[in-house]
């Protein structure tokens, strides 16, 4: 993560001489180009007026609140997305606990409490469909009202699109993962999809064939496409490895047993386990497959290792974002 860039667990967390600022609000689930497009308002604004940039999202999602019934595939969690608003060059990134008793916030309330009195908001970005304070009260028309009565000013940005006329949404993330389109989802994501987690002691299976894993158990709602995948594989120190990933129940060995991310890395020897690392998904190689024992597994792992350095070799960063998150 960024040197300098403050991840604030909350408005009581945030350091006084950010106040002042540009303030970017939103969940932001998986930093796509459609949030980007306000997260550079915001950026602009604030190089213009040579003022501290900071996002104000939520924690946990706000559906995880008022629907915790309904598991939610979150594509950035909240280290994740702190590394992504580090990488597009923000100073802070404020998560709000998200709780009933805080969504009951009058949208004037809200104003007063978290962007003036919690912020001290110069400016304020928001997306064209952003919402706030109780039932949802809060527009966009009426926060550039209250900033023009309080003294802060107000973008709204429009919806963005891609290149081919539709609406960016994580939701179009969402499927795209689940059918293990990583590619395509890079597309609308502007760099690779993520995700991050600590390396966990396993049985170790995988080094007795010649093909040693570091094993990452990544939440119950991912809900990405199970099968074996082109990978990057950063280290706790930012050190880069590139590697073949499979990720799901390992049907040869251990059916049964709950999903897991388990990545081979290219030339390398040591001990990763209890470093929290993080995985970039490059290409979807094939789906997730039960050998007739462990002779024909080796042998189809060492024709993905071979793909997977085919792919990687060729790749190039897809922005300046993916550039800082990938490479």
């Amino acid at each position: 993560m960024a040197k300098g860039f403050h991840r604030c667990a909350g408005l009581d967390a945030f350091p006084a001489f950010l106040r002042g600022g540009v303030v970017a609000i939103g969940n932001f689930d998986g930093v796509h180009r459609g949030h980007q497009a306000v997260l550079a308002r915001a950026l602009e604004v604030a190089e213009t007026e040579c003022i501290p940039a900071v996002v104000l999202t939520f924690e946990p999602h706000p559906r995880s609140v008022f629907r915790p019934d309904v598991p939610l595939f979150r594509l950035t969690p909240a280290q994740v997305k702190a590394r992504v608003l580090a990488a597009m060059g923000f100073d802070a990134v404020v998560e709000q606990p998200f709780t009933r008793d805080f969504s009951s916030l009058t949208p004037e309330r809200f104003v007063a409490d978290v962007l003036t009195g919690g912020l001290g908001a110069a400016h304020v970005v928001t997306g064209f469909d952003f919402h706030y304070g109780k039932n949802r009260g809060g527009t966009p028309e009426t926060l550039a009202a209250a900033g023009e009565s309080r003294g802060f000013g107000v973008s709204v940005v429009d919806a963005f699109s891609d290149e081919g006329g539709e609406v960016i949404s994580s939701s179009r993330v969402r499927a795209l993962l689940r059918e293990g389109e990583v590619a395509q989802a890079a597309g609308l994501l502007g760099y690779r999809y993520t995700v991050e987690a600590e390396v966990a002691d396993g049985k170790k299976l995988g080094r007795t064939l010649g093909f040693p894993t570091a094993n990452m158990a990544l939440p119950e709602e991912v809900a990405l496409a199970h099968g074996i995948y082109a990978v990057r594989f950063r280290r706790a120190d930012g050190t880069l490895h590139d590697g073949v990933a499979s990720f799901g129940r390992r049907p040869t060995v251990d059916e049964a047993g709950a999903p897991l991310l388990e990545t081979f890395l290219f030339d390398f020897e040591g001990d990763l386990y209890g470093e929290t690392c993080t995985v970039s998904f490059f290409g979807f190689l094939r789906g997730e497959e039960k050998f007739d024992g462990l002779d024909p597994l080796v042998a189809q792992m060492k024709r993905d290792e071979e793909e997977a350095k085919a792919l990687l070799s060729g790749v190039r960063p897809l922005s300046e974002l993916d550039l800082g998150v990938c490479f």
